[in-house]
């Protein structure tokens, strides 16, 4: 991408804004804001973009709402391509974490083994929900096997059981529904005790019918016997001539083909299941089922008596139903068990490796120990289940104090740590996410809010040192936004950022523009070679009093102080007298030669504030506030000495002279209500504006012109 275009009409809090981004040479701008002009409003409106949400204006929800970000192309910039950072979110938690964690070979590996064991489980699912009726979603084979067999791996209970399903005698219970005879109803009623006396009355009259049988018993009942009829024929037994002799009590009765053996088991069972004293204990059992609900569960009992004595122990008979479907299905239940044998030491490898494993994740986490001091750390507790599985990262917070540690969670943490050591925590979810994009290469269009708001020195160069590789990675397109203007300053230098991309958010009537930033170093040192310029000439009076305190020209200073200060002699000083004074302090400027020598300063200032007046709000630079500055500030002053009409006093004050001239005058003029209001707002605006050097200037950059132009207009009429 070249070039981000940007136009918002009635977005929050700004009215109009058109303008282009280009990241031809540098794929970073910086944006200095001052309070109250656009940075918050211009954040929100790329973060609703990011999230899909619509933009408008929240005091004048009626006026349309413009939001267009493009490309070169026009082609509108998609929110995924969006990442805002707020100056802080308490609440912002990474969700990019376990892509920072994922190791591709270690998981490639365990993603292919498990495979071959979920193919070989998926076919033999398949099989048990056909045997068991349980289809559904909400129960499965599997969910009902890990509650029966009370694991929760379901490849261990196929493990356990691998003996048991290996007996042929296990198929029996294998065409019994399991779905039929067990949901959240029936195991309900059978827990409830309710029906205990008379499944025990049955399975007694039961057992004495099974032990009067001449055929069958309590060891050998109708199960077995169907059991072994059908492993006889399975087997050719009775196709080459074999047969069977059954003892009926007296005699062995001579059995010679399968149509025959399973006539004489049904005939017995027939004889047990339908005696008329256990249809009455069945008959007691069927009037406990009478309610609508267990309805299928009695109609299905009486289709399948055979079972009804099993109830008794329900939970062994559960287990023993998936067993037999188990045997039902043995073929794919072995080559499952086989595959889950050969896999399982692979996976057990991969997981290792995983446990082990040093990940990008740790790394980011490294390099903020090193930056950020926190007392804190933190780590991943299930990194192998991040690893093979995708599952959530589960964060681990040790807090240190001195010689001891304790584990906590992100809520109690919050709670102990200052203002300063949570906003480096929030930083540090914020890398997470960072460096996420920058591993998938994803194009990313970066608007930060004022990141290092409120950080200590120390701190705030770490972030700058973050921006630094941010700006520099390939796919980042940055546009840092911010109210601190020695941030701003320090970003664009240590950044790198070209001229062009230094901008200053200035705002002229209902527009907002984003203009080329002129002093980007020192201004002083750019009016001292441009001392041609009137205006550069009077504006650099605080710089060179400055100066002259700290150097100690103790006559140049009183004198450049009549010029802030409405003093005896401040109408008298020329600009000859300025020359003098900046030839002698300012060694570079011996031969400093200024305009129209003989002209008052004073004149000269007003003059220049004149000038200023009529100008568009977007051309006042920081000379122009300046100016408008020791004008006010003059104006004011010569009013109060008039009113308060005692010289003498104003020649004994030393310092602070504007505060003391509106202390007296609130004193001898309590009531004049207006002119004292007006005359507070000087002594708030103006001294941080005038009393200026070299490092410190960003009080004045914030002040809108117009404050400053009305302020002057105000006053000037109080002396008119």
């Amino acid at each position: 991408m070249k070039t981000l275009s940007v136009r918002f009409e009635s977005c929050y809090g700004i009215r109009q804004l058109t303008h282009d981004f280009h990241f031809k040479d540098k794929k970073v701008y910086s944006v200095y804001a001052p309070n109250g002009f656009m940075k918050t409003s211009f954040s929100k409106t790329f973060s609703d973009a990011s999230k899909g949400l619509p933009t408008g204006d929240v005091i004048f929800p009626e006026r349309l709402s413009t939001r267009l970000i493009q490309d070169e192309n026009g082609i509108e910039i998609k929110g995924d391509d969006i990442f805002v950072i707020e100056p802080y979110n308490q609440d912002f938690s990474s969700d990019k974490v376990s892509l920072l964690v994922v190791n591709q070979a270690v998981k490639k590996t365990y993603d292919e083994a498990v495979l071959k064991i979920e193919k070989k489980k998926d076919s033999l699912i398949t099989k048990l929900k056909q045997l068991s009726g349980l289809t559904g979603r909400a129960v499965t084979p599997e969910i009902e096997l890990r509650k029966c067999f009370q694991k929760d791996s379901i490849f261990e209970i196929f493990e356990e059981l691998e003996e048991k399903v290996g007996v042929p005698e296990n198929t029996r219970l294998s065409l019994i529904s399991y779905a039929e005879l067990f949901n959240d109803k029936t195991i309900g009623f059978l827990e409830s005790g309710k029906i205990q006396t008379e499944l025990k009355e049955y399975i007694e009259t039961y057992n004495e019918l099974l032990a009067s049988s001449s055929l069958l018993k309590k060891s050998f009942n109708h199960f077995h016997a169907k059991t072994v009829q059908k492993n006889l024929v399975d087997n050719g037994f009775f196709s080459a001539n074999h047969t069977v002799n059954l003892f009926n009590g007296k005699n062995k009765e001579e059995i010679i083909s399968a149509e025959l053996f399973n006539e004489k088991i049904e005939e017995e069972k027939k004889r047990i299941l339908c005696n008329a004293e256990l249809e009455k204990k069945f008959d007691a059992i069927d009037k406990k089922l009478s309610n609508v609900e267990l309805r299928r569960f009695r109609d299905y009992l009486f289709e399948h008596k055979e079972i009804v004595a099993d109830l008794s122990d329900y939970k062994k008979l559960q287990k023993e139903i998936w067993i037999s479907y188990l045997a039902n299905q043995r073929d794919l239940y072995s080559e499952l068990i086989n595959e889950y044998r050969v896999s399982k030491g692979i996976i057990q490898a991969a997981i290792n490796a995983a446990k082990s494993e040093r990940t990008a994740w740790e790394d980011v986490v490294e390099i903020f120990n090193k930056r950020f001091t926190v007392p804190f750390k933190i780590s991943i507790s299930n990194q192998d289940d991040v690893i093979l599985k995708g599952s959530i990262p589960q964060i681990v917070f040790t807090f240190y104090d001195h010689e001891v540690s304790s584990k906590v969670d992100r809520n109690s943490l919050l709670k102990v740590l200052s203002q300063g050591e949570k906003r480096a925590l929030y930083i540090l979810n914020i890398l997470f996410d960072l460096t996420a994009r920058k591993r998938q290469g994803l194009k990313t269009i970066l608007v930060v809010d004022d990141i290092a708001d409120s950080f200590d020195y120390k701190n705030k160069y770490a972030i700058v040192e973050y921006l630094k590789e941010i700006s520099e990675a390939g796919e980042f397109y940055s546009i840092f936004l911010t109210h601190n203007f020695d941030f701003h300053r320090t970003i664009s230098s240590r950044l790198g950022i070209p001229r062009q991309n230094r901008l200053f958010a200035v705002k002229n009537g209902r527009d907002l523009k984003l203009v080329q930033e002129i002093y980007q170093k020192n201004p002083f040192e750019h009016w001292k070679k441009n001392f041609a310029n009137h205006r550069f000439v009077v504006s650099a009076i605080p710089f060179v009093r400055n100066l002259a305190e700290y150097c100690g020209y103790e006559d140049e200073f009183l004198k450049l102080t009549c010029l802030l200060h409405l003093k005896v002699s401040t109408k008298s000083i020329t600009i000859k007298d300025l020359e003098t004074i900046y030839r002698s302090i300012l060694k570079d400027k011996a031969n400093l030669s200024l305009v129209n020598s003989d002209r008052y300063v004073i004149d000269l200032l007003f003059e220049l504030a004149e000038e200023i007046l009529i100008e568009p709000d977007a051309t006042a630079e920081l000379e122009s506030k300046i100016i408008l500055s020791i004008a006010i500030r003059l104006l004011a002053e010569e009013f109060m000495i008039k009113k308060i009409g005692d010289q003498n006093f104003v020649d004994g004050i030393a310092e602070n002279q504007t505060a003391k001239l509106l202390t007296r005058f609130k004193a001898k003029y309590p009531l004049d209500l207006g002119p004292i209001a007006l005359l507070e707002q000087v002594n708030l605006m103006t001294p941080e504006n005038i009393h200026l050097n070299s490092f410190m200037y960003e009080p004045i950059l914030d002040m809108a012109p117009e404050h400053l132009k009305k302020l002057y207009k105000d006053v000037k009429d109080l002396n008119a």
